[in-house]
């Protein structure tokens, strides 16, 4: 008999559960976005010092090898690509579309830069408005936010310096010669 009485109770109202659904989807949605781009900074980072290593014990000071070191630098630029997953879905969840690696040599250090450029997310319901209407009482970080979110996307970058030796000098403990 108590299973029947269950029965006939009303339930949740469909109108309250079609408003609330949306709103979590949203609420999702940021969250997987905030997340995935935690995890795209520190794979940027990284992929930062992968480069600037590789770098380090692969490249030439003579001018007679700056043909390879071209090929070198290509080589590591795509192998950082598919590393931060620009041929993988990600890419779009994320509107990745430029990677740059850039390569300062001076006397001393080699500064080597990994940048990452992304589009603005562009959601019609957060981009409607104008920023100075949107951010009026929130300040700078609210305009830095809106920005990324609607206007110029954001660059994330990573520079790492290394010392510019042909290569790796052997490392021996005082007394214990070499073996």
């Amino acid at each position: 008999m108590k299973r029947f009485k269950m029965l006939n109770k009303k339930g949740q109202s469909t109108t309250e559960v079609v408003l609330i659904v949306p709103v979590l989807l949203l609420i999702l949605f940021f969250t997987a976005k905030t997340f995935a781009l935690l995890v795209m900074v520190q794979k940027l980072e990284i992929a930062g010092y992968y480069a600037a290593r590789r770098w380090q014990l692969e490249s030439h000071i003579g001018t007679s090898y700056q043909s390879w070191d071209r090929g070198l630098r290509r080589n590591i630029k795509g192998r950082v690509k598919e590393y931060l997953g620009f041929n993988k879905p990600i890419a779009k969840f994320l509107q990745l579309y430029d990677c740059q690696l850039d390569i300062d040599r001076s006397q001393t250090w080699n500064i080597v830069k990994l940048s990452v450029k992304m589009r603005p997310a562009n959601i019609p319901i957060l981009c409607k408005y104008p920023s100075n209407v949107v951010c009026a009482d929130y300040g700078l970080a609210c305009f830095k936010g809106y920005n990324y979110m609607c206007v110029s996307g954001a660059e994330l970058e990573v520079k790492n310096y290394v010392s510019n030796r042909d290569r790796i000098l052997d490392y021996h403990l005082l007394g214990l010669g070499k073996k």
